[in-house]
């Protein structure tokens, strides 16, 4: 398990210098005298690069065991930053504070997304920038069902659409743990089609700087050797079919 998450924690951080970092300065200035946030920061991979080239990072996560494998792996690459196992809209203090938000494969875990959209703009300094990354929901593996236990679906693409209840009898009929299945269903019923995603920052308060829809998910290459390619014009521009497409949607926004 520890191995996992080192090599988790290596592709991420492979993925941010590569394809965040870049797309990002774009819009802003990267390095010394910049404030990072990560909400739902896990290891901490993707902050990684950002601590090397100078910023001032701060990752949160609810899982203390995560947030201790972050302090560890950033200790071994001689790295700074600061981690914190909490909530962190519980943090009033950190308020105002960061230039740069970033929420990688995050938004489509939350239930109430609408006030984690207010709240995560709250964070934000005046001119700063939130970096959202996701998948949409009815891509292939939209569900997170490569997750699973047995094999066969987690290579099945697509099962995640079925109604609830056939969801459900497959992965119990698959051999998935009430806790695993438990799980699968609440990533359902927090999908987040890029429809929602729009509609949540028309609601919040911030404006859509940028957006890049991905055929292949920058990711993918650290993690499958797959190169990137973003999303064709068509169907990029057809809403809701593009979904069918995108497996992985990057937003900036102010």
């Amino acid at each position: 398990m520890a191995r996992d998450r080192r090599q988790y924690f290596n592709q991420l951080a492979v993925t941010s210098r590569k394809y965040y970092i870049p797309y990002l300065s774009e819009y802003m200035k990267i390095g010394e005298g910049v404030n990072v946030l990560e909400i739902g920061c896990g290891e901490g991979g993707n902050l990684l690069p950002f601590a090397q080239d100078g910023c001032s990072v701060l990752g949160v996560d609810l899982s203390e065991d995560k947030i201790r494998a972050a302090e560890r792996f950033f200790a071994e690459e001689g790295a700074q930053g600061r981690f914190l196992a909490s909530d962190i809209f519980a943090v009033k203090e950190l308020e105002g504070q960061f230039d740069l938000i970033l929420c990688h494969d995050v938004i489509e875990h939350i239930s109430d997304k609408e006030e984690f959209m207010r709240r995560t703009r709250a964070y934000l300094r005046p001119g700063g920038i939130a970096f959202f990354a996701f998948p949409a929901w009815q891509m292939p593996f939209g569900g997170h069902q490569q997750m699973c236990s047995n094999r066969r679906l987690a290579r099945l693409p697509y099962f995640h659409l079925l109604p609830a209840g056939l969801y459900r009898r497959l992965l119990e009929r698959g051999g998935e743990s009430p806790e695993a299945i438990a799980e699968f269903l609440e990533i359902k019923r927090t999908a987040t089609p890029i429809e929602l995603f729009e509609r949540l920052v028309r609601h919040s308060g911030m404006q859509k700087i940028d957006r890049r829809l991905w055929l292949v998910n920058p990711h993918y290459e650290a993690k499958f050797g797959l190169r990137p390619r973003r999303l064709p014009s068509i169907p990029g521009s057809i809403p809701w079919l593009r979904n069918f497409y995108t497996t992985s949607c990057f937003y900036l926004l102010k």
